[in-house]
């Protein structure tokens, strides 16, 4: 179906979180009468997605397929209207959801393009269960930065550090190079690592783990002791219960408008930035062209 969307297309490490986790919710499909109003392609699926005040705008609808040689997910946002089509399906069975600021999951439901299928959303029963659903960035923004004047601390900080340099190891030279900081998986503390007495003690064993641990205790370690002390006051304070200061806004206008496509790539061993697509200096170069390998990661 030929829509007015932006198609945005993502590659996925095998075994890496979507950046839309996984929740139960208490939302189902209905009959496809009631989106007789949405046209489809027979590559497409579409509906309406209602609650209890009508439609829902601007909240996304899945479709998720490991029928294909790799995971396949494509996401779209609703309109004004709650109507939604998810366009240029390959042929496949779907697993197919919705998720909102604000809701809670749906249901999973099977589809397959040329279907129609509708939803009714649930509200999120409690502020906690509504955050589960908070980009990443809205729980990452509750690390507490220290102050200027503690920089000349040199028990608890590298020697000539000031708070622009933290601020932008923390922000955008550090570890957000690989991670999306924030989502439940760092937010928290797996059991697996041990119990630990303090939040720091646990991020000293956190990034020591895995075939990245080098780095990534050496990125903490450049910042001075501190930077554990502030991390794991963070997931305590996350582990406590407390919750991002303000909610979301749902998607408006053109942001609506934006397909996303998600595929998995090779295995839970390798980086992403093995892969190249594009050049980020001219993103229009190899526009719908072949994904890559580069000759010295083979």
């Amino acid at each position: 179906m030929t829509i007015g969307r932006i198609s945005l297309t993502l590659v996925l490490a095998t075994g890496l979180a979507l950046f839309v986790p996984s929740f139960v919710g208490g939302t189902r499909a209905q009959s496809p009468a009631r989106s007789s109003a949405v046209a489809i392609d027979a590559d497409d699926i579409g509906g309406v997605v209602t609650g209890p005040s009508g439609p829902e705008a601007g909240v996304w609808v899945i479709a998720e397929t490991r029928d294909l040689p790799v995971r396949y997910v494509k996401i779209v946002a609703t309109d004004d209207q709650g109507r939604y089509v998810i366009p240029d399906l390959p042929r496949a069975r779907y697993s197919v959801w919705v998720r909102g600021y604000g809701l809670v999951d749906s249901a999973k439901t099977t589809s397959e393009p040329g279907k129609l299928a509708n939803f009714t959303a649930t509200a999120a029963p409690t502020p906690a269960d509504a955050a589960k659903y908070y980009p990443a960035i809205y729980w990452y923004s509750m690390l507490k930065i220290p102050a200027q004047s503690e920089m000349s601390d040199r028990a608890r900080f590298a020697g000539n550090m000031t708070q622009q340099r933290w601020l932008g190891a923390i922000k955008n030279l550090g570890c957000v190079g690989c991670h999306q900081l924030g989502q439940l998986s760092t937010r928290t503390i797996p059991a697996s690592l041990g119990t630990f007495g303090a939040g720091a003690e646990a991020w000293h064993r956190r990034v020591q783990s895995g075939q990245a641990g080098d780095m990534m205790l050496g990125q903490l370690n450049g910042l001075g002791p501190a930077s554990f002390q502030y991390f794991g006051d963070w997931t305590d304070r996350v582990a406590k219960g407390e919750l991002p200061h303000s909610p979301p806004q749902r998607p408006q206008g053109v942001e609506r408008n934006i397909v996303v496509t998600l595929r998995d790539w090779m295995d839970d061993k390798h980086y992403l930035h093995d892969l190249i697509s594009s050049d980020r200096r001219y993103p229009t170069v190899n526009a719908n062209g072949p994904v890559e390998v580069p000759a010295l990661m083979v």
